[in-house]
């Protein structure tokens, strides 16, 4: 009887995994970036696949890593995080190789070259791109008509003395980059001496009269389409977006990528490492690799895609600045290095006392 009780319970936790083994076969758990997606290309995969597309969302890859670390890499099966963070999922064991040795994704010859092997990812092993972008300067070019294309407009009180202007808020190695390249030690600057100049740098850029505040990207766009600031720190598709939408209220601010170097970024795919259902997240990253697709995603997010055979099916807005950046410019663009350990401890402590002092 103490048998046949047994194999009674054990048949319904058998059941009950296949249960749950189906419900998860049947969804895809996407934690992604808000507004990053078009809704319009979940609704076809859906129909396409009978697949359901359960969207999460997180506002840093700090929230990422975090949510990561305390479980979530067995609760979602396709994650969105920068370049310069893959490597610290990559050391934490937080994300799962995209396919098995010797396989490759279909569509990933699609990707542009540049994009196949990049330093965030050496042998393309854990991530795909998703989109690229640029970050630089936005501002009001009825205070600055013809602004030398330098950081000086945030950091030098000689150029601007008065107009109100902000930083970047909630980024510090890109902070320090941008410092670190008006003090011509690089963008991608790393270290204790070039990281200790940027924070006296941000110190004293904080103490000036005209400096409001560290606001996000999209926040530093609006607050110059509205006189709030003057000058700020933006990305280069929120702007052409805005532009697109509104060009009465947003014709009026331009963009540049200082002639010191600015961030290159991309954002990626990347699968974590107990995803419940892998093979759905590797379904969708096929479905996205599709020429027609990436074209889709891009015109939604008004940023570059990595995809070649998309080029020719983006919007004219997609092809040229501040979207697309030209040859020039986008020699002036660096990744963000990835730093870990004693490197990052610094980091963090460098930029709390910039922030507080």
């Amino acid at each position: 009887m103490l048998l046949r009780q047994w194999a009674w319970l054990a048949g319904l936790g058998l059941a009950a995994v296949s249960l749950a083994a189906s419900a998860e076969e049947g969804k895809l758990r996407l934690f992604n970036w808000s507004d990053y997606m078009d809704p319009a290309i979940i609704d076809a995969f859906e129909t396409e696949t009978g697949i359901e597309v359960v969207q999460n969302y997180y506002n840093s890859n700090a929230e990422l890593f975090s949510k990561l670390t305390a479980g979530g890499d067995a609760q979602y099966d396709l994650i969105v995080p920068s370049d310069y963070f893959v490597p610290r999922l990559i050391d934490a064991g937080l994300i799962q190789p995209l396919a098995a040795e010797g396989e490759e994704l279909e569509g990933h010859d699609n990707i542009l070259a540049e994009f196949r092997a990049p330093s965030y990812d050496p042998e393309g092993d854990y991530t795909v791109p998703y989109l690229w972008g640029a970050t630089g300067i936005v501002y009001n070019t009825e205070t600055w008509p013809d602004p030398a294309p330098s950081w000086g407009l945030l950091y030098d009180p000689e150029v601007n003395a008065d107009y109100p202007f902000a930083l970047l808020k909630g980024d510090a190695q890109f902070t320090f980059g941008t410092a670190c390249a008006f003090q011509g030690a690089g963008f991608d600057c790393v270290g204790q001496a070039p990281w200790v100049e940027a924070a006296r740098l941000v110190i004293e850029t904080r103490g000036r009269d005209n400096f409001v505040g560290f606001v996000d990207a999209t926040a530093a766009i609006e607050q110059v389409a509205k006189g709030v600031i003057h000058v700020g720190v933006a990305y280069n598709g929120d702007l052409a977006g805005k532009r697109a939408g509104d060009p009465e209220t947003y014709g009026k601010l331009g963009f540049f990528i200082p002639k010191e170097g600015s961030q290159r970024w991309v954002d990626a795919l990347a699968i974590p490492a107990r995803a419940p259902n892998p093979e759905a997240a590797r379904a969708f990253i096929e479905y996205l690799l599709r020429p027609e697709i990436a074209a889709q995603l891009a015109n939604y997010n008004f940023y570059t895609t990595p995809n070649e055979a998309a080029l020719p099916l983006v919007n004219d807005a997609l092809r040229e600045p501040p979207v697309m950046p030209d040859e020039a410019a986008r020699e002036r663009l660096h990744f963000t290095p990835s730093v870990s350990g004693e490197e990052l401890e610094l980091l963090q402590e460098l930029w709390n006392e910039a922030r507080s002092r």
